[in-house]
């Protein structure tokens, strides 16, 4: 599948919205890392916390859940809302 975004693509992002399936959600990785990825599941974490399981779209690069296992809420840090740059669109 192809990115959806691409380096250097200008977000805008809600703090405060909820996170639904299917939401590309930007997030802070088990190894700090920050990144944007698509919310796939609810899963929980070892410890029983809730979390998401997050995919790139593009299976063959980057790490995503599949690596680092599933992320806990509050880690999840912005649902993204549309790009702004340099095709704005909603997505």
């Amino acid at each position: 599948m192809t990115p959806t975004l691409a380096d250097g693509d200008r977000l805008l992002v809600s703090y405060r919205r909820a996170v639904r399936r299917g939401d590309l959600v930007v997030a802070r990785l088990a190894d700090g890392t920050v990144a944007v990825k698509r919310a796939a599941e609810r899963r929980t974490t070892r410890d029983g916390s809730p979390a998401w399981w997050l995919l790139s779209d593009n299976a063959d690069e980057g790490v995503d859940s599949r690596h680092r296992g599933p992320v806990a809420d509050r880690d999840v840090i912005a649902v993204t809302v549309a790009r702004l740059w340099p095709h704005p669109r909603r997505l």
